[in-house]
């Protein structure tokens, strides 16, 4: 199924249900569908086809969305980029792709036209927005083409979408999701559009993520209208809470940190939200009891995945945010509140060891998942590709152990848990540990040399306002809760922790920054 037609069945439901609210502008989801089909012949008169990619480089928008169903209704491959890399990663990214269309708004522009004598493939550059510098405008190209008919047919394998990975290691990597990579993911877990039912998603995740993209399909699918923002800032987010009495929303653990931490937050009528997803990143267990409480009668929801799984692979559903009840039952639920659920009834989730066997429970392994929805594989990385996948297993690279229950605990990426004296440590069961110290706002934790043990445990913590660190007190608090030997052998106060656009701590960066010998 091209995923086109969960813009067009939903358009058949309920057409003049709002879409997209955008800055003032709002598009039924009929005329949603119209204006995808009118980009769609646009970027047919460049000579856009089956196969071929086009590339986005903008912030959020209702044209953004609209781009993504046009490149799918031709059977072409969508490339959203990163509007925060730089520019080396973009020549190469849009290089690798092959990338025939550049659609750029309007703050990238400049940055695009200095890049062009880079870029081998690029055959347009289209602006979003007003004319520019002997680019056609997005309109322009609207208004001298046909529009664009029924979705191309497609094989479920054929890829939808081209998403690159951060690069925190390396280059990019390209991730090929298909057709049935969203598909089954929405007929799964997606109820259709109800001509009954009515909510509003506020979208503030990037729609270069693949959270942003999932939060944005399930949204289209379900007949939800979406409220767009540019990017994230918790001061505008929090207006169209209010405004548009929204009742859904997607935020990382960084992003709704920063919404309660803001000093009109207790002020903010925010009483139309019903659902709160979060992921992308590990949730200290503090904010999220924090979240609980200030915003009563919020369910939340842990949706956990990664770029190559396509969409969320297991989730800790709103029942298990609830902390009222028995004192056992809730010490249970708070444990829970760490781990990032079970897998969905659509996709097998295991633990296996480094051969490839699935470990017992509270034994810690690597996370492998399979089903129709995982990546095709990784774009012009045959090598990569045949490392990921084994065995018809996508190897996720994240390291985790399931309890009795089924669910399952995250330990840390594979590269960066710390090998001390023939034990393993999980920078994760560490890094919770300081985040429940009442001086620490937030830590991180990295292996650095050691002579003796070949290497030993470094923390990084950012203390909260206030308060001041004594370091030495720091490592007893985590020996009485740690084995010995897991404790941090250092501790290194920052100001801040180098994060990326989703809140993820860049482990790389500490470690060049921090990451010298404990002793010599």
């Amino acid at each position: 199924m091209n995923v086109s037609e969960f813009l067009d069945l939903t358009a058949e439901i309920v057409p003049n249900r709002p879409a997209t609210l955008f800055e003032g502008r709002t598009r039924s989801f009929a005329e949603l569908r119209d204006r995808s089909a009118r980009i769609a012949g646009a970027l047919a008169s460049l000579g856009v086809g089956k196969g071929d990619r086009v590339a986005v480089l903008d912030v959020n928008s209702d044209d953004y969305i609209a781009a993504f169903f046009a490149s799918s209704r031709l059977g072409a491959v969508f490339v959203p980029l990163n509007f925060r890399a730089k520019a080396d990663e973009l020549t190469f990214m849009l290089n690798d792709s092959g990338a025939k269309a550049l659609l750029v708004g309007p703050a990238y522009r400049d940055l695009v036209a200095s890049l062009r004598s880079g870029l081998t493939e690029v055959s347009q550059a289209v602006s979003l927005g007003e004319h520019h510098a002997g680019w056609p405008s997005l309109d322009e190209l609207i208004d001298a083409a046909h529009r664009g008919g029924d979705a191309s047919p497609v094989d479920g394998q054929d890829t939808a979408m081209l998403l690159f990975t951060a690069g925190t290691t390396g280059t990019p990597k390209g991730v090929m999701l298909t057709h049935e990579s969203f598909s089954s993911y929405l007929l799964s877990n997606v109820e259709p559009a109800d001509p009954q039912v009515e909510e509003r998603t506020l979208l503030s995740v990037p729609l270069y993520h693949v959270a942003g993209m999932q939060s944005m399909m399930a949204a289209v699918f379900g007949g939800r209208s979406l409220v767009v923002q540019r990017q994230f800032e918790p001061v505008q987010w929090m207006d169209l809470v209010e405004r548009e009495r929204v009742t859904r929303t997607t935020l990382v653990p960084t992003m709704l940190k920063m919404v309660m931490d803001h000093p009109e937050f207790p002020q903010r009528n925010l009483s139309s939200l019903e659902v709160v997803s979060y992921g992308a990143a590990p949730m200290p267990l503090e904010v999220i009891k924090r979240a609980i409480t200030s915003l009563p009668g919020v369910r939340f929801i842990n949706a956990f995945g990664q770029t190559e799984t396509g969409a969320t692979i297991t989730m800790l559903p709103p029942d298990d945010h609830d902390l009222t009840g028995p004192p056992e039952e809730v010490e249970k639920k708070l444990r829970r509140l760490t781990s990032i659920g079970r897998p969905l009834e659509d996709v097998e989730v295991g633990i296996v060891d480094e051969g490839g066997v699935t470990v017992p429970p509270g034994n810690v392994g690597e996370i492998v998942a399979r089903g129709p929805r995982l990546m095709k594989g990784y774009w012009n990385r045959a090598d990569a590709t045949a490392q990921a996948i084994r065995g018809g297993w996508l190897y996720t690279g994240d390291l985790g152990y399931m309890d009795e229950d089924g669910y399952i605990y995250l330990s840390g990426r594979a590269k960066d848990f710390i090998k001390r004296g023939g034990e393993m440590i999980s920078p994760e069961e560490v890094e919770r540990v300081l985040q429940s110290h009442p001086a620490i706002e937030e830590a991180a934790v990295i292996g650095v040399p050691d002579p003796h043990w070949g290497e030993a445990v470094r923390a990084v913590v950012v203390p909260k306002k206030g308060c001041v660190l004594d370091n030495a007190e720091v490592v007893e608090y985590c020996r009485q809760r740690l084995a010995s030997f897991k404790k941090p052998e250092s501790v290194i106060v920052a100001d801040v922790l180098p994060r990326n656009a989703l809140g993820k701590v860049l482990k790389r960066a500490l470690r060049e920054q921090f990451g010298e010998s404990v002793r010599f």
